[in-house]
């Protein structure tokens, strides 16, 4: 006990709740500057050490590979993590991609465009289809984003989106991006996500393997999160 009693010393009160209460979802709401990394790494190794979880059923994703960086080193300094899944959000995402590529129609070698590649080849897109308009391209690049967030391909945007005055163009030169897209065997870094729920929501076989997979899963800065 005396690695766990030195782990716990380092916190306070307020902070030892969520290290201890293993079972069950825990929210924790905290300022920046409050020690929440420090929680989170604490209670990853509170699971492997004190409760004897395999350190392969815990997943830790956060949202910058700095912040994923920090996590790991932190974790590694005070137990074993190499088993564990400690990294950005995107990164799961491509790590199971790799996987299960041709089950989303794509090959398991995929490249991934940068945000710089993305507004290039939405421009190279958008010229394609004969547009010139700044305010018009500045308009696309908007709706494109939004989109796919949303997880909708062309012709569902267009539905949802009937009444935007610039939805005919957006449709246009969306369609033409997803074409560059695949023809490339490339992502963006919003299809990493997407792609991963369609993935999960449609395969029952794949979500039943990573959800008896990972038993313990830790969500940095979780209200950065979308739907």
């Amino acid at each position: 006990m005396v690695f766990i009693d030195e782990l716990l010393g380092k916190l306070n009160d307020e902070q030892i709740k969520p290290v201890l209460q293993t079972e069950g979802a825990v929210l924790v709401l905290a300022g920046a500057g409050s020690g929440k990394t420090r929680v989170l790494t604490s209670r990853i190794a509170y699971l492997i050490e004190e409760k004897g979880v395999p350190a392969s059923a815990i997943l830790a994703i956060t949202f910058t590979n700095k912040a994923a960086k920090e996590m790991g080193e932190r974790l590694s300094k005070i137990t074993d993590v190499s088993r564990s899944w400690v990294c950005t959000i995107h990164s799961m995402c491509v790590r199971i991609l790799r996987m299960y590529a041709e089950d989303v129609g794509i090959s398991a070698n995929f490249s991934i465009y940068s945000e710089v590649e993305r507004n290039n080849i939405i421009k190279k897109s958008f010229q394609e289809c004969d547009f010139d308009d700044e305010k018009l391209l500045k308009s696309v690049k908007f709706h494109i984003a939004n989109a796919k967030m949303l997880g909708f391909e062309p012709d569902r945007y267009a539905e949802e989106y009937a009444g935007e005055h610039d939805i005919e163009a957006v449709t246009r030169v969306y369609k033409r991006y997803q074409k560059h897209l695949r023809e490339n065997n490339a992502l963006d870094f919003d299809d990493l996500l997407v792609k991963t729920y369609h993935l999960l929501e449609g395969d029952p076989e794949v979500l039943e393997y990573y959800a008896g997979k990972f038993h313990y899963i830790h969500i940095d800065e979780f209200q950065d999160t979308n739907e």
